[in-house]
């Protein structure tokens, strides 16, 4: 089917308003052409409507009648996307619409990520909004800017530019469950810096090629154990080093620092004499990562091709710290929650790896719903890459939400879900970063919750979401406006 039969789906209030978001370009970092575009909604029904210093939106509309007594409820969600694609995609994220279409039960895109995160909860908001028929008490619609990168809307928000009572994140990713808590965040920031020196005489240059990955949300999919590509890349260039006097060029791995690494790409060069035994390095390696991967992993590919000769390589000195320091960094889940095993607590998601010429930057993010762990692997990593002779920095932390479970809303959205489909939600913790945490130190009184649709493979090309749960998540929402409690 092609992109336009999502607008057919219901609630078509919904889709209708998400086929619009994925009209209008929304990478994170671009803020101006998607706010500007919510101003206009809120304003074209003559709704209040602020956009503070940083880009945030807000839309203010007073109850239904006979709902005035209700307490307030903020509907919130961001307004920016992850800008993924596979590397032979010709997709401008800064000019192309995302080409939505239906895969049977789901709503996927062409080659690009999707946009569901966080575009169905800003549809479900500006479908409230619109509304002339459902009940609701009054609503304040606040979509965030740039989440995906750093949650930088959520640290802007100012104490008191929000009047509600009870706040409504939806930016979860499973329906029938309830999140009330997440985890933290911290970035490593790692750099080797270097001068070029001269390709030694005779050598070849390859390049080599780690696609296929499925890659993923750097949280909720981290206990999925899939390959990194970073990891993997090193792995081999290893031992290329070691045993076949490869030295390295360049490296490519990664793109964001919040999505596991699908692919990653090296140029080295070798002794003429030794390429056809690097080649067969290569099929040996992607054997190895096939077998070791089978069942996680579909589709790994390790290529090799000949390239023109770059004008340099890293000093064999920085090379081998390089080398040794992405090795020993650790990667994946580091700790799951004793009392509640099957939830990952604590990991570290080794997102990008890139040359210029004269350094090699590293990005890690760390995620941890207990402080001290996070400090705890931080250290680690630290200390590994400080080790092998590398400059390192941590910024743009964020702290985790902690639990309430005995907070108002839960017990009334529970109630609400029990006695529509006859069975309790799940209480979740989500091991990635809601924006919850974060409004929670602007609005330390503000009841907070956040649920959503089924998502599936967020921050990758594969993303979709759902079509029957987003049904499901609408008249959810639309259920539980009607029941906020009074003032």
């Amino acid at each position: 089917m092609n992109k336009e039969d999502i607008r057919q789906l219901e609630p078509k209030a919904l889709w209708q308003h998400f086929y619009s978001l994925t009209q209008v370009p929304r990478p994170s970092g671009k803020k101006e052409p998607i706010g500007t575009f919510l101003e206009n909604y809120g304003k074209s029904l003559g709704l209040e409507t602020l956009r503070d210093e940083i880009g945030n939106v807000l839309v203010r509309k007073p109850a239904t009648p006979g709902m005035e007594n209700r307490k307030a409820v903020v509907l919130q969600a961001h307004m920016d996307m992850v800008p993924q694609k596979n590397s032979h995609v010709a997709h401008n994220f800064e000019t192309d619409p995302i080409q939505a279409y239906i895969d049977g039960d789901w709503v996927t895109a062409k080659d690009t990520t999707l946009g569901g995160d966080n575009g169905i909860g800003v549809a479900a908001a500006m479908a409230i909004l619109e509304s002339k028929d459902i009940p609701h008490p009054a609503i304040e619609m606040l979509i965030t800017v740039d989440e995906e990168t750093g949650m930088f809307g959520a640290f802007g928000l100012q104490p008191g530019f929000l009047k509600g009572d009870i706040l409504i994140n939806m930016d979860s990713e499973d329906e029938g469950e309830l999140y009330v808590g997440c985890a933290g965040g911290l970035d490593a920031n790692i750099s080797f810096a270097y001068r070029e020196v001269e390709i030694p005489e005779g050598d070849v240059a390859l390049k080599v090629s780690l696609t296929g990955l499925k890659g993923g949300h750097s949280g909720v999919d981290i206990h999925l154990q899939r390959a990194n590509a970073n990891k993997l890349m090193f792995r081999f260039l290893k031992e290329a080093v070691a045993e076949y006097e490869a030295r390295l060029a360049s490296i490519n791995g990664g793109s964001l620092r919040n999505a596991i690494p699908r692919e990653a790409f090296a140029v080295i060069t070798v002794p003429a004499e030794g390429v056809d035994d690097l080649i067969d390095l290569v099929k040996e390696y992607e054997e190895l990562f096939v077998e070791e991967y089978k069942g996680v992993e579909d589709h790994i590919t390790l290529a090799v091709e000949q390239v023109e000769l770059p004008n340099g390589l890293l000093p064999e000195e920085i090379q081998d710290d390089l080398i040794n320091g992405v090795t020993a960094c650790f990667n994946g889940v580091f700790r799951f929650i004793p009392e509640l095993p099957t939830v990952v607590e604590t990991s570290n998601n080794l997102a990008i790896i890139q040359s210029n010429g004269t350094s090699v930057e590293l990005k890690s993010l760390i995620r941890s719903s207990v402080e001290s762990r996070k400090e705890e692997l931080a250290s680690i990593i630290e200390s590994a890459f400080a080790l092998a002779g590398a400059k390192v920095e941590f910024t743009g932390g964020y702290p985790g939400w902690k639990p309430n479970l005995d907070s108002p809303i839960l017990q009334e959205m529970t109630k609400v879900y029990e006695n529509k489909y006859g069975k309790t939600p799940k209480v979740m913790i989500i091991h990635a970063g809601l924006e919850c945490g974060i409004l929670g130190t602007h609005y330390p009184k503000m009841d907070m919750i956040s649920f959503g649709p089924t998502i599936r493979y967020p921050h990758s090309p594969d993303e979709k979401v759902n079509i029957a749960t987003v049904q499901k998540f609408w008249d959810y929402l639309i259920a539980t406006l009607a029941n906020i409690p009074e003032k």
